[in-house]
């Protein structure tokens, strides 16, 4: 997808080769404010909403570390019914809490300050989310609104476009939440593709950025973890240790099926699978896989990461080095 004669940031990432691996911005909980409205250049913080109700959806969801982004369903049809907000929390069991409700003026968005202190219902559906920002970022909407249509006609009820979420060069971005799960470098095919696997529990390391309750290091650690295994759930796998050493982090990941000792018949030999079995009419084994990884961070050159400007910029890679048994 290039355009002669103007520099698009996304094209110019894929051309260098540019990583998404560890690219996810860390946090656990998002506020979602669907404005049906043009949308500024810098979202939420742009809105002219009544000035007190602002203030206080701001400092509770910087308070609780929340991202606000504003959604809007793809297409040009007029939606029914008043405008939603959400607020989304990751759980690390699984049980992901959701708040969900409507406003028609902007003082009721002052729910949004009560929802983010209270635990919210647990389950519901994941939200599929598109960066389609276009004031914010060309490639946002020139690569992102493409994608949310391909996923819009797929599942409708799911799929949302938004603000920005970071990573203007990865575009199209696509996160899934409350599971806090970044992608990045799609396009309607591979969008579809990815957001399917997902649903179904399989997620690759191809195109993830990754997940955002786990830092840089830790998420490429994960990423390398499903390369090397192949794809497995949100929760197949968890950061169980992190050191930092002057040359980069350990990390170790532990895991059990549909993880590392699913996906290969030598993991066993290879990973230092610990296995207990026990004995009734069949033999059931609960396999517990515990893999380190080594990862270190190194800087790019000075590029230009963003359509907004001609500012050249550094950015940090993060590179997981071969895996040996924990």
């Amino acid at each position: 997808m290039t355009t002669t004669g103007r520099f698009f940031c996304a094209d110019a990432a894929r051309t260098r080769g540019d990583s998404i691996v560890g690219t996810a911005p860390h946090g656990t909980a998002w506020v979602l404010i669907e404005y049906r409205g043009g949308w500024p250049a810098d979202g939420f913080d742009g809105l002219d909403l009544e000035p007190g109700t602002k203030a206080l959806v701001f400092a509770a969801a910087r308070a609780a570390r929340a991202r606000v982004l504003l959604v809007r369903r793809h297409g040009r049809h007029v939606p029914q019914g008043p405008p939603r907000w959400a607020v989304l929390c990751y759980d690390a069991t699984g049980a992901h809490r959701q708040h969900w409700g409507t406003w028609e003026r902007d003082e009721d968005l002052a729910q949004i300050v009560q929802a983010l202190g209270t635990p919210g219902e647990p389950g519901g559906r994941p939200v599929v989310l598109v960066c389609a920002h276009g004031l914010h970022d060309a490639c946002c909407a020139v690569r992102g609104r493409p994608v949310a249509r391909a996923l819009s006609e797929r599942r409708p009820e799911l799929v949302w476009e938004c603000t920005h979420v970071g990573g203007d060069r990865f575009a199209a971005n696509v996160v899934v939440v409350p599971d806090g799960v970044y992608y990045g470098n799609l396009d309607a095919g591979s969008a579809v593709t990815v957001v399917e696997e997902h649903l179904a529990g399989r997620i690759r390391a191809e195109h993830l950025r990754g997940y955002t309750d786990l830092f840089p290091p830790q998420q490429a650690a994960v990423a390398a973890v499903l390369d090397r295994f192949g794809p497995a759930g949100r929760h197949d796998y968890a950061v169980a240790r992190t050191v930092r050493d002057d040359d980069g982090w350990q990390i170790r990941v532990t895991g059990r099926p549909p993880g590392p000792a699913a996906a290969d018949g030598e993991a066993d030999a290879e990973i230092g699978i610990e296995a207990e079995a026990e004995v009734e009419a069949e033999v059931e084994v609960d396999v517990v896989a515990e893999i380190d990884v080594e990862v270190r961070a190194r800087r790019t050159p000075q590029n230009r990461l963003t359509c907004r400007g001609p500012a050249t910029s550094s950015a940090v890679v993060y590179d997981a080095v071969p895996i040996r048994p924990g």
